[in-house]
């Protein structure tokens, strides 16, 4: 089961993985890699490319879940969009991981920073900044700003990174994307728009010679679904639902 569905309208859970070091791009390299991932999940059946060294392999988008995973330059990513469970995504990213290393010749030495991602959508149309601003509030120091005879609200992208350890090499960003432009408020055309709430757990640089990235990942999906449970959801995702429906 999956207990964060009801709270937006699409939820995914995201993995990605940068590297130091530029990806093997060979015909052979990446389609093996696809076929390892493909044999797992056989309904992972479009395959194609973008921008000549972006490689994607993801299911039929049609019934509204899909799993998706790429091969960039110096990135490999595993995603799956509103997911039965929890489980099933980390699963998939986990499947990811573990093969990477062998056939993709990512070393752990060579990780530059790993993340697990929670996103979650909601439809909205109208003013996002606006919305934002009533069901979050705003930074006291500028609270009197939105009092500004005529003044509208045309950017507000609240987020906040904060680090975990004293190295600062394990971080979690809390960041909400607006997709409202000054154009739509000017002339009040407004259309239906996803407004993104996304939490990132994130562990910079090389692994320990003890750490594989199944390990490491795991670790990132507890701190993740902690952070939401215990703040996220009362803090911010119920407020955004309230307004959206009340508005």
């Amino acid at each position: 089961m999956n207990p964060y569905s009801s709270l937006s309208d699409d939820f995914y859970i995201n993995m990605n993985l940068s590297t130091e070091m530029e990806l093997p791009s060979s015909r052979e390299t990446v389609l093996h890699f696809f076929e390892q991932v493909q044999k797992k999940y056989p309904e992972m059946r479009n395959f194609y490319s973008r921008d000549k060294r972006d490689f994607v392999l993801e299911e039929d988008k049609d019934s509204g879940s899909y799993r998706w995973c790429t091969v960039e330059p110096r990135r490999m990513c595993s995603g799956l969009v509103n997911p039965a469970s929890i489980e099933d995504a980390v699963a998939q990213h986990r499947h990811a991981l573990d093969i990477a290393p062998y056939a993709l010749s990512i070393s752990t030495l060579d990780c530059e920073s790993l993340d697990f991602l929670l996103g979650f959508d909601f439809s909205y149309k109208g003013n996002h900044n606006q919305l934002i601003a009533e069901a979050l509030g705003v930074f006291p120091a500028m609270e009197s700003l939105g009092n500004i005879p005529g003044s509208t609200i045309i950017n507000n992208e609240p987020n906040m990174t904060f680090a975990l350890d004293e190295e600062c090499r394990l971080q979690c960003r809390i960041s909400i994307e607006p997709r409202t432009n000054a154009y739509q408020i000017r002339t009040g055309e407004y259309q239906e728009e996803q407004l993104s709430v996304f939490i990132t757990a994130r562990q910079y640089g090389s692994l320990a010679a003890d750490q594989t990235y199944v390990e490491t990942l795991d670790r990132l999906h507890q701190v993740c679904c902690d952070l939401v449970d215990d703040y996220v959801v009362d803090a911010i995702l119920q407020p955004l639902a309230r307004t959206i429906a009340m508005g």
